[in-house]
């Protein structure tokens, strides 16, 4: 006999926070997401010191699972190239879903604008562990610049997961030979 364990009032936020936001935008009232969850505002408020509390909570708590979406197994004995194409190939497939918004990460960033601001310091620590894996993927596979080649790939990321969001580019056999021409302009194995 199996007992289905209901989801704490902090999970319910958490789901409600990751979901409300990424659809809607990080300006989400606390009554919808409150309302979403199955919580009361005074239940949250014990919960989390505030807002801005949960969406930075709610972001720190996706980022493995959102990574994990995104980059190819330690372990998996790809050459470099292969592994920093991987990454596009996983943003161009996923921009395929109806429900897409782009990286909510940047979303996050963009929609807050304060770099101060709880979820802002979660999502640009996300950003730069991207940058830092894209950095550390080229110089093992020989880039003239793995510095430079890392920026460049984070603002294609950047660039390709907004313009999906926003539904104003198809990425689909587009971002792999973009990203293809900066690996080779740099290159890359």
């Amino acid at each position: 006999m199996t007992t289905d364990v209901k989801p704490s009032s902090r999970e319910r936020l958490l789901e409600a926070a990751a979901a409300l936001t990424y659809r809607e935008g990080v300006n989400i009232g606390i009554e919808a997401l409150c309302k979403a969850a199955g919580v009361s505002k005074r239940s949250m408020y014990q919960l989390f010191a505030s807002k801005d509390e949960l969406l930075a909570a709610s972001l720190e708590r996706r980022a493995s699972s959102y990574v994990a979406g995104l980059l190819p197994a330690a372990d998996d004995g790809r050459a470099a190239r292969d592994r920093i194409v991987h990454v596009f190939e996983q943003v161009a497939s996923q921009s395929a879903d109806p429900e897409f918004r782009g990286c909510p990460y940047l979303s996050a960033e963009i929609e807050l604008k304060d770099p101060d601001h709880p979820a802002s310091r979660v999502a640009r620590q996300v950003k730069a562990d991207l940058t830092a894996f894209f950095r550390a993927e080229a110089e093992q596979g020989g880039a003239g610049d793995p510095d430079f080649l890392a920026r460049q790939l984070t603002l294609v990321f950047d660039g390709a997961s907004a313009r999906a969001g926003i539904g104003a580019e198809h990425l689909d056999g587009f971002l792999a030979p973009t990203v293809a021409v900066l690996l080779d302009a740099a290159g890359m194995r």
